[in-house]
């Protein structure tokens, strides 16, 4: 975490990384991921108290990337964070490494700063929310953020995980949602529409305000807010209206880059786009 990293500029670069080991390894996801980079560079330049020396650290923040099939764009952000070194971005999803197409737990099969093993979604919230509360009876310090997607919320379990943090008062945990309207096989409210999600995580008993999830200051100030603002007694959630595939105009608010890769004249355009 240092204030004097510019989060756009370390944003930009991790999307053209991304799209490089996407091209590469005909890997997917790239939509989700450009989403949410906004937000995961924020957390990593100017919020977060992790850094490669503090991963055993009881008392260090917690981030835990529930919509794990954006590995790659996670990987990314670890390495140009200094979690993980950057040539470990050519180890994605080759065979005997540990850089799967979905993460997987530090110190068991996985990656440096990577704190939860996952693929099945709607998972991260309940994690959280039990590292919340360990650190609660624990009398430990840091705060514990999950970054899940919107059509992750069709899981009840999300909810489940609300009810739960609303009741034992997890004023450290902070959920962030990527509402970027797109989940695998349509747009939210073809597939199953949860309607206003601000006003439903604050009917369970959260903290819930929406934001511009692109806008790097509305970010920072969103989280870094989060286990002070108005109800500190409540746990937070931010709802982040995104676009997928965010940053490469032809991707932008299409569902198909939930499944595809760039190619090389893509991969090039992104890289000009990303350039200006």
């Amino acid at each position: 975490m240092d204030d004097r990293i510019d989060s756009v500029e370390f944003a930009r670069q991790a999307r053209i990384e991304v799209a490089k080991v996407l091209n590469r390894t005909r890997d997917s996801h790239i939509g989700g991921g450009y989403s949410s980079m906004d937000i995961l560079s924020v957390l990593y330049t100017r919020v977060l108290d992790i850094n490669k020396d503090n991963l055993d650290d009881p008392n260090r923040d917690v981030f835990i990337l529930s919509k794990g099939h954006i590995a790659a764009s996670y990987y990314t952000v670890l390495a140009l964070a200094g979690i993980i070194p950057v040539e470990d971005l050519d180890k994605h999803i080759v065979d005997g490494t540990n850089y799967a197409g979905h993460t997987r737990k530090y110190k068991t099969a996985g990656v440096a700063g990577v704190e939860m093993s996952a693929g099945s979604l709607g998972h991260g919230a309940n994690v959280g929310a039990g590292m919340a509360y360990a650190k609660r009876i624990q009398k430990l310090s840091g705060r514990v953020f999950v970054l899940m997607g919107d059509g992750e919320c069709n899981e009840g379990s999300v909810w489940e995980a609300a009810m739960f943090a609303a009741k034992f008062r997890l004023s450290n945990l902070v959920l962030i949602v990527d509402h970027n309207r797109l989940q695998a096989y349509g747009c939210d409210k073809e597939v199953l529409d949860m309607g206003d999600l601000v006003a439903k995580f604050n009917s369970f008993g959260c903290d819930a305000i929406g934001i511009d999830g692109h806008d790097h200051d509305e970010i920072f100030m969103a989280l870094t807010n989060a286990t002070s603002l108005r109800h500190p007694a409540r746990p937070r959630v931010i709802v982040a209206e995104t676009v997928k595939g965010k940053g490469a105009s032809f991707m932008e608010g299409r569902l198909e880059w939930h499944f595809k890769s760039p190619d090389d004249e893509q991969l090039e355009m992104i890289i000009k786009e990303q350039s200006i």
